[in-house]
């Protein structure tokens, strides 16, 4: 039965994972085109040293209730007995690292990007290795090769949520060639990246689903959920690469504004997969 701090929970959580893959994305962002900008650094920075620093509050929100889930009320969160045990699980463990990795994003932001860049991506890291130590691959006996494509799964995740609100302030402040230039450059590496994302999934799908029988439960009808989305937002990334982006190269008047609109619809899939993923890590199984 699902109690009131197990909502509370999942409600937190969904907003700690969007505001940390708005913070590590943002920071990746920085590393790798930040040296093409000019007007839009400022914002681009301070949206993720924000994200990052909301993240910590609400991560650290988050971890409070884990013993009032324990107990099934929020009186829970003043018994010793239950804050020890999760003082001693993994969760503590991905606390520490997402912690981590969001102080170092704060500072990497901070910081010219020919210095920072490598701090930057290393808070990243920190916080995409934290999901690997809870959840269902991390009890599964094929950890080994699940670690991996979760840890590579959740980064082109990061990267691509963490991009687009910089891509929108990019269409929006730079001029046309510099918006363009950094658009491209993105292009070029999300082509590689995302399908990437998708075997990852997939993968890690097949290896953690017993069977098809799954999918008629509440586990596998959300990883369906999760896989319709996915396919939504291939549709809106191929118009911006195809038709939006080069339409603004080429100077064309509606090109930025609807490369904005489907920027934003794509932010928002995202923000929908990251809250689906959240109660489905938090309260249901593939077995």
């Amino acid at each position: 039965m699902i109690s009131g701090p197990d909502i509370v929970s999942v409600v937190l959580r969904a907003i700690g994972f969007i505001l940390l893959f708005q913070a590590a994305g943002s920071a990746l962002f920085v590393a790798l085109f930040i040296p093409r900008l000019h007007d839009s650094t400022a914002r681009i920075r301070r949206i993720g040293t924000l994200a990052a620093v909301a993240a910590i509050v609400v991560l650290c929100a988050h971890y409070s209730l884990e013993a009032a889930r324990m107990s099934g009320d929020f009186g829970g969160m003043l018994d010793a007995s239950l804050q020890g045990l999760v003082l001693r699980s993994s969760t503590s463990e991905a606390l520490a690292l997402r912690l981590a990795g969001m102080g170092l994003v704060v500072v990497s932001l901070r910081m010219p990007a020919a210095r920072g860049r490598a701090i930057g991506v290393m808070g990243a890291l920190l916080a995409a290795i934290a999901f690997t130590l809870t959840g269902h691959t991390s009890v599964s006996a094929e950890r080994a090769i699940l670690a991996p494509n979760l840890l590579a799964h959740v980064l082109i995740g990061m990267f691509w949520f963490g991009s687009l609100l910089p891509l929108w302030l990019v269409s929006a402040r730079e001029t046309r060639a510099t918006a363009a230039s950094a658009i491209e450059a993105f292009s070029r590496t999300a082509v590689w990246l995302v399908p990437l994302l998708l075997v990852a999934g997939l993968l890690m799908t097949a290896m953690l689903v017993p069977g098809w029988s799954t999918f008629g439960q509440p586990y596998g009808e959300l990883l369906i959920a999760k896989l319709i989305l996915f396919a939504g937002l291939m549709g809106l990334a191929a118009a911006n690469k195809r038709r939006f982006g080069p339409g603004i190269a080429q100077g064309l008047p509606s090109a930025a504004p609807r490369f904005r609109a489907t920027v934003a619809a794509e932010a928002v899939l995202i923000a929908i997969v990251l809250a689906v993923t959240a109660c489905l890590t938090a309260f249901f199984s593939p077995e």
